[in-house]
């Protein structure tokens, strides 16, 4: 489906019928491969779920430069509108988070409850920070890209050749500048007022251990924690069922 709004036009994946889920990929990927087995799980368990592409991939098309996390919110907003019958929850994998939380902010009543995926922590390891632009970088050779991949994104013994593709380089640099500066993370941490599920991959470099608490700490009895063991950044092709399961069965109990 393709959802269009002013100058803006976002194609969306459209699976499955009942209350909406939205899933939002993570830094300079797309909505596709990488959430199939997870998509198709929760379609069976009476969700229809949304994977609307962000600016730059598929037929996603509107302003790349200048975008801040606002500007990214409103897209999610208005496929909500559009193909979720005006509310949804929010499946927000790494990078994807910061826009599900802005959207509850800006958008909150369209959002149902925001599942924060592979959330980094606050502050992590500088190898570690610049691994995203190392497997996203087209230009290199792949097994340098393979390296940031196993150090930053798969746990050992999972299978990283995957995410050599997948990756769109315009897309990354927009959303690597939309959150910089001008949009800080006090504007959009907090999630407004939204219930919250946090999927922690047990093997997350982004999250290391001393930080697993750190969001319940700030949030209380509103956030529900759970780790996703043999996982690590990619979560989602890594442990897909446990991802559906755990975010079906949290978002069954929501209002």
């Amino acid at each position: 489906m393709i959802v269009a709004y002013d100058d803006v036009q976002i194609e969306t994946v459209v699976q499955g019928e009942g209350p909406a889920i939205v899933i939002l990929p993570s830094l300079g990927r797309d909505g596709y491969e990488d959430y199939d087995d997870v998509a198709q799980t929760l379609v069976t368990r009476g969700w229809r779920v949304l994977r609307p592409q962000p600016r730059g991939i598929g037929a996603s098309t509107g302003p790349m430069e200048g975008v801040l996390l606002p500007a990214l919110a409103r897209d999610v907003a208005e496929v909500i509108r559009q193909q979720g019958a005006g509310r949804a929850i929010l499946v927000g994998h790494a990078y994807g988070n910061y826009v599900a939380r802005m959207t509850a902010v800006a958008h909150p009543e369209t959002v149902r409850g925001v599942v924060v995926a592979g959330a980094a922590a606050r502050n992590y390891a500088p190898e570690i920070q610049v691994a995203p632009g190392i497997a996203g970088n087209l230009q290199l050779a792949d097994d340098k890209r393979l390296e940031a991949l196993r150090l930053a994104f798969f746990a050992p013994g999972n299978d990283a050749t995957p995410w050599l593709r997948g990756w769109y380089p315009k897309t990354q640099e927009m959303q690597a500048a939309s959150s910089r500066g001008a949009v800080k993370h006090d504007v959009w941490w907090h999630a407004g007022n939204a219930p919250l599920l946090e999927l922690i991959p047990d093997s997350d470099p982004f999250k290391p251990r001393k930080d697993w608490q750190q969001l319940q700490d700030e949030f209380g009895d509103r956030i529900t924690v759970k780790v996703i063991a043999g996982a690590s950044h990619a979560l989602f092709p890594e442990q897909p069922q446990a991802v559906a399961e755990s975010i079906d069965q949290w978002a069954q109990a929501l209002p």
